[in-house]
């Protein structure tokens, strides 16, 4: 049995799903299925159980779940915009900390997700070198969550124990519950198919034009496939990056959806909220030395392919 936590995310889901494609159903579903449609993510898919968070929770804490062969742990609040920071402890960090002590205890693989986010405004850089992590300065809540559950594990000398996989700027098909931390390809793509149009954030860096902020976009179906390698070979541990180490523009994104549904460019630029501008990260790329050291050698996908893929995806209201 393998427990996947936060199995009915986003990246979860897609994994279920890569897992499901290579033979492997014997999985426990663990996740928050509340009033949003992300129930959907799960439909189609083949799992052993699902449970709730918080009983999964309960039950590993009073030791009453089969020992798995594996955890991989995704669930987080992964909002950067949420204010809560109580919440963001107890879901991101304490339960993190309580899901890989328990592993260490059973001598499992624990695999789990960090986040570019812990990388502030990159003015350290973008190197997953865990002798640099306590250099990085996250710009909100959530990053410094993923931060603190980082430095837990270098400061126990823990991260030889583990897989944890910085993610960047993800997108792609089952993101579809997740609103306003939708991919912009996903929040905008009606507008561009039926009006021609989409809507970009202003740039309030001098150094950067509107629209041309960079970021390391992935591809979902390119990150489980890098999750998967992971999750087939154990003894690959420590931090990865896992975003394409290839850094591109908003303007390239928008540009990339017009073309994929056959539209005339039209962008346009709009204030940022307030309450963004001093949390916003305008360059982000991912240093991929680790994840090749570990041994793949796996080509992404390039950004307009992607997009175009996404775009089928979305015109036909699909599901990976």
């Amino acid at each position: 049995m393998i427990i996947l936590t936060g199995g009915a995310g986003f990246v979860g889901s897609c994994f279920l799903w890569k897992l499901n494609q290579e033979g492997i159903k014997d999985v426990l579903v663990v996740d928050h299925l509340d009033d949003s449609e992300k129930w959907k993510n799960l439909v189609g898919k083949s799992y052993y159980d699902y449970i709730q968070k918080g009983a999964f929770f309960n039950a590993v804490i009073s030791r009453r779940v089969p020992k798995p062969h594996a955890i991989v742990h995704l669930g987080a609040c992964s909002s950067t915009i949420f204010t809560d920071a109580t919440y963001y402890i107890k879901n991101n960090y304490e339960y993190s900390k309580i899901l890989a002590l328990w592993a260490f205890e059973l001598g499992i693989p624990f695999i789990y997700a960090s986040s570019a986010a812990t990388y502030g405004d990159g003015e350290v850089g973008y190197d997953d070198d865990i002798s640099k992590l306590i250099n990085l300065s996250p710009l909100n809540m959530y990053g410094f969550s993923k931060h603190m559950f980082d430095l837990w594990l270098l400061n126990n000398n823990y991260i030889s124990k583990v897989a944890g996989i910085k993610f960047f700027n993800v997108f792609g098909p089952n993101e579809y519950h997740k609103g306003d931390m939708r991919s912009v390809v996903c929040k905008s793509y009606d507008e561009v198919a039926d009006n021609s149009l989409i809507k970009l954030f202003k740039s309030y860096n001098e150094n950067y034009s509107d629209g041309e902020q960079r970021r390391d976009f992935i591809y979902v179906k390119d990150a489980i496939n890098a999750m998967y390698f992971l999750f087939k070979n154990p003894s690959k541990t420590g931090m990865f990056n896992l975003g394409t180490g290839k850094s591109r523009t908003w303007n390239d994104i928008a540009k990339s959806m017009f073309a994929a549904v056959g539209k005339k460019e039209n962008i346009e630029y709009i204030d940022m909220p307030d309450f963004l501008k001093q949390k916003y990260q305008y360059f982000t790329q991912a240093k991929m030395d680790n994840l090749k050291k570990a041994g793949y050698n796996k080509s992404f996908m390039e950004l307009e392919d992607s997009v175009k893929d996404y775009c089928f995806y979305l015109k036909n209201k699909s599901y990976l």
